[in-house]
């Protein structure tokens, strides 16, 4: 899920959620050697190595290969911490690219401690107004909103947008990042109106700053069209999504996750709008990329399985329906957790294809499971939570009759 930079200064992953972006951000380099000790030959050597398994770690991520990136990415960790020490930036650097290889990945548990511990060490080395302490608090807000912690992401979001904003000012594209990440984190909790202005903000940004064909910019599009969607808005959100995907297809090539992204968002416009043999292939050739690249058992391999259920529900093949929803039940009880906003979006589609074909009785726990995590990690007034008590509601109406 990602937008792409590449310096050569830095080595960095910034996180932006939506579609996963790679962002590098700069390290501070001139100021980091003055501060080394002096290096053997040895050292040096290892250090270039580092450096050149480095640029083949943000190559991967860049090309969507998270899981082949793990062993060249713990290997320039490991000799970071061997040759400048446990606190030095470029070893945090390396914790957060970690950590966020294995948040893409969709193991957000093994992801936590990495991006954590980056962010402890370049707050106490690099001081709390510095943009690589920036980073880690937005990929830490990335993460927790992808654990469902909306409540929890929020500060770090705020606290990564005001440091942007007063380092580089309000026309950077690191900031049009911060902005996309709270629009997608109040769009989340159900608050269209309030994220609507963040994502108009990123996206001028990023059409001025990196043209109009960067991966960026269809990340932004992308976004405001998802928001207008959800907003109702079917006819607005269609061309900024239709423009995101060209510009994926194009830049980031045909098998990219976030090419993948598109293609499912562009299915659920079209599912959305009634048109569901249109919108079939987008999701078949979103979930043949999600297989293939992210393996069976990611988040984004559950969601497509998730969006191709409820199209064949809608065309009322309920019997082709059930194994995709299943699946990716499964798959959000194991990766994510019993209490995640996505796995109560799967026990709530299965309740619904259930009353579907009128088996009340077994539909009713699906509901109430449901119900039960939106009320907890959601609260009582978002609209998931209200839309799980009409369903029940309704389901216990119709067991009545």
């Amino acid at each position: 899920m990602s937008r792409w930079v590449s310096p050569p200064s830095r080595d960095y992953f910034w996180a932006s959620v939506g579609y996963a972006l790679a962002v590098l951000l700069a390290l501070s380099v001139s100021s980091l050697r003055a501060a080394e000790p002096q290096l053997t030959a040895e050292q040096q050597t290892k250090l270039a190595e580092a450096k050149k398994l480095n640029s083949q770690v943000l190559k991967l991520h860049g090309e969507g290969n998270y899981k082949q990136a793990i062993e060249p990415a713990k290997q320039v960790l490991a000799i970071r911490q061997e040759v400048l020490g446990p606190k030095h930036p470029n070893t945090a650097a390396s914790l957060n690219n970690l950590g966020s290889l294995f948040q893409a990945m969709g193991d957000y548990a093994a992801a936590k401690p990495y991006l954590e511990q980056a962010l402890a060490i370049d707050k106490e080395v690099l001081g709390p107004k510095h943009r690589n302490y920036a980073t880690d608090l937005n990929n830490l807000g990335t993460l927790l909103q992808a654990m469902g912690d909306y409540a929890a992401a929020k500060p770090y979001y705020e606290q990564a947008l005001a440091i942007d904003k007063e380092l580089l000012g309000p026309n950077h594209r690191d900031y049009a990042t911060d902005l996309n990440n709270l629009g997608n984190l109040l769009q989340a909790q159900g608050d269209y109106s309030a994220a609507k202005p963040y994502f108009e903000q990123a996206l001028a940004i990023d059409k001025e700053v990196l043209g109009p064909k960067h991966p960026g910019t269809a990340t932004s599009l992308n976004n405001l069209g998802s928001l207008l969607q959800a907003m109702g808005d079917y006819a607005a959100a269609k061309p900024y999504l239709e423009q995101a995907l060209a510009i994926r297809q194009e830049v980031l090539g045909p098998k990219h996750p976030g090419t993948a992204e598109s293609l499912n968002n562009l299915g659920g416009l079209l599912q959305a709008m009634g048109d569901y043999v249109a919108a079939k292939p987008y999701f078949e050739q979103a979930l043949a990329i999600y297989k293939e690249v992210l393996g069976p058992k990611h988040p984004d391999t559950a969601l497509s399985l998730n969006n191709m259920g409820r199209l064949v529900q809608d065309m009322r093949d309920y019997t082709a329906a059930k194994p995709y929803l299943e699946q990716a039940l499964a798959i959000r009880q194991e990766v994510l957790g019993p209490k995640h906003p996505d796995t109560a979006t799967s026990l709530n589609n299965l309740g619904n294809l259930l009353q579907a074909k009128g088996d009340y009785s077994a539909a009713k726990p699906y509901y109430e499971q449901a119900l039960a995590i939106r009320q907890e990690v959601l609260g009582p007034k978002h609209s998931d939570t209200v839309q799980s008590l009409k369903n029940l509601s309704g389901l216990l109406k119709a067991m009545e009759k």
